[in-house]
């Protein structure tokens, strides 16, 4: 599989912190509440010394096969340009390629409801991960149990609030406390451990096969419980774009992974010695006077792990925009040292609102948990699915190599999603229904993409063509300049083809402005920068902007002006662009109506390209294109 590396520029100790404080929280804040669902869960088993020991043993292989062996060492290799997530995947796949393939249309149709499943368990994660640590209020102090909700809702208001400060800036923040809560992990963990060394016994996987055998099963509906050890897989697999492979994996085997064995193992050797203790068994193994800073430092860690799954959505959210999946959606970018570190309100405000409902509607985090696994598990099963054909296509793997990576993770997450499949009528079916609903959306954006282009181009010409068309057949020209937008070199906006063929007039000047996007932080005006002329008064401006330069047409055409010749006057120039507006045609093979109005409330509602050029709104008249789909 192809590997690559986000750009940085900070040291290494920061961005070791970085990493911690934003991809590793999800993960790292499971042991609040997975070993006690083990034990309370859908079908809770006996808390016997073989049934600690048989869970002890599947937590352990878990970690390891799904997180250590399936993400770490396999699917970060799979980025798209330093991107992660199902979205990278994807674009390894090349979607637009192979369109006619029944094969392949199914593949991306798989990844795509796979990408909706994963927004679905985003909605959960931030409220599950703090409804469960400032529920140890309640171990702490009982009286507190009415103000849990109140105080969960607030912190949730505030996590979203911070995330405008950008990923690098949060991240940083929150480092050094993450650095403390792991910390403290294990020096739990190891505390209890030393009396029960036994429980070290359990890194044998007999363990975990002889609890499965002996549980029936009581002891396979467990898996649900075991499941919520490794729900941060996709989370940090989505953040690879923010930080790069080589951080991640090095803090993952040197210090996340060690801290968090111990604190398993740790609770359950505190289950041997007090059985009572499943009720909070993370809780537990701190003494009495140290409780009350537990349940604070479990609150900011919990804070924390929501931080993995919000980050990960702007970059999830940024590459399907960037594939044709969704509509166009503000951006922010809050690093010049990192391409995949963003901020995008819509997504950030849309998750708070979700969060809160969340926890207005299960009120636990017991309850949370039963909706939890099944739609992070379905997607887990999809990014083994594409991985493997990722590897096959991309990556020159051979069928046998592959088939194995295939048959050892589809086992492991197949397993797991039987399993969690009880859940749904619990609570899971929340996730699968927003993950459905996502999916709709998704499909349905580049269907109508699709129906749209082939409209546009049905009615596109070439610059060329309209050189001809102008000397055959020249419209009356106006004083002054027109500038035209389109996101293809050498082709007319459809724009001034309408102007041209209703109006029979062109500007005096003709300025096509083309605009592209580089991955660089920023590009030198004397490089980004080009103007062509074609006669009869006509031009092309290519404008390539790196990802921290906000865009500015007025002022670059007027750099065009100073240092490339462009003969127009801005105070005579006027902005023309063209306005889509979407015309069901039930003669075509489009879709079902009702999509077809869904996609046209999406066209009128995406954000327009030339919101971002700061064109001077009294100079701008827009232009109504009439496409059928």
């Amino acid at each position: 599989m192809p590997e690559s590396e986000a750009a940085s520029k900070p040291g290494r100790s920061a961005t070791g912190l970085a990493v911690l404080g934003i991809v590793y929280g999800d993960i790292g804040t499971s042991p609040i509440y997975a070993l006690r669902e083990c034990f309370r869960g859908i079908s809770p088993v006996p808390i016997t010394e073989a049934n600690i020991l048989g869970i002890l043993s599947l937590i352990f292989w878990a970690l390891i096969i799904v997180i250590s062996l399936k993400y770490m060492i396999f699917i970060l290799r799979a980025n798209n340009h330093g991107e992660g997530g199902i979205f990278a995947l994807l674009a390894l796949l090349r979607p637009d390629q192979d369109q006619d393939s029944r094969s392949r249309r199914t593949l991306i149709l798989i990844g795509l409801f796979g990408a909706g499943l994963l927004y679905g368990g985003t909605m959960l994660t931030p409220a599950i991960s703090v409804l469960s640590a400032v529920e140890g209020l309640e171990v702490a102090a009982p009286s507190l149990h009415k103000y849990v909700l109140p105080i969960t809702i607030t912190i949730l208001v505030v996590l979203f609030a911070m995330q405008k400060f950008g990923t690098a800036k949060v991240g940083a923040m929150f480092g050094p406390i993450m650095v403390a809560w792991f910390l403290t992990l294990a020096a739990l963990g190891l505390n209890s451990i030393i009396g029960h060394p036994e429980v070290l016994n359990a890194v044998a996987p007999w363990y975990a096969v002889q609890f499965l055998a002996s549980n029936h099963l009581a002891g396979f509906l467990a898996l649900i419980g075991v499941f919520l050890v490794v729900t941060g897989g996709e989370a940090l697999y989505a953040d690879l774009g923010h930080f790069g492979v080589t951080p991640i994996r090095l803090v993952w085997f040197c210090f996340v992974l060690p801290a968090l064995l111990l604190n398993y193992f740790g609770q359950g050797a505190l289950l041997l010695d007090k059985p009572d203790g499943s009720l909070q068994p993370f809780f537990h193994l701190a003494p009495d006077w140290a409780l009350l800073p537990l349940v604070g430092l479990a609150t900011a860690a919990t804070i924390i792990a929501s931080q993995a799954v919000i980050t990960g959505a702007f970059s999830l959210t940024r590459q399907a925009v960037q594939l044709g999946f969704m509509p166009r959606l503000q951006v922010q970018q809050t690093s010049e040292y990192s391409h995949g570190q963003i901020y995008m309100p819509g997504i950030n405000w849309f998750l708070m609102i979700a969060a809160i409902a969340l926890v207005l509607t299960f009120r636990s985090s017991n309850n949370l948990a039963a909706a939890y696994g099944v739609s992070v598990n379905a997607t887990m099963l999809v990014t083994t699915i594409l991985a493997f054909n990722v590897a096959r296509e991309r990556g020159g793997w051979s069928l046998a190599k592959a088939s194995v990576f295939l048959l050892v993770f589809l086992t492991v997450d197949l397993a797991f999603l039987t399993a969690n499949a009880e859940t749904i009528p619990r609570g899971g079916w929340f996730p699968v229904a927003m993950g459905a609903i996502i999916f709709t959306v998704i499909v349905t954006w580049r269907r109508g993409n699709e129906l749209l282009l082939r409209s546009y181009e049905a009615n596109a010409i070439t610059i060329e063509t309209l050189l001809g068309r102008l000397e055959h057949d020249p419209p009356q020209r106006v004083p002054g300049a027109g500038v035209f937008f389109t996101a293809r070199s050498e082709e007319v906006p459809i724009a001034l083809i309408q102007l041209k063929k209703h109006n029979m007039l062109l500007p005096e000047t003709v300025v096509i402005v083309n605009v592209k996007m580089a991955r660089n932080p920023r590009v030198p005006n004397d490089e980004r920068m080009q103007v062509k002329a074609f006669g009869q008064g006509l031009y092309e401006v290519k404008l390539n902007y790196g990802f921290m330069q906000g865009f500015n047409i007025p002022s670059d055409l007027s750099y065009c002006i100073e240092h490339r010749s462009l003969p127009i006057d801005l105070d005579d120039t006027t902005y023309f662009v063209g306005r889509i507006s979407v015309i069901a045609d039930r003669k075509k093979d489009g879709m079902m109506a009702w999509r077809d109005k869904l996609f046209a409330f999406m066209v009128r509602n995406t954000l327009h390209a030339t919101s971002l050029y700061r064109i001077p709104s009294g100079r701008l008249i827009e232009i109504g294109l009439p496409l059928g789909i």
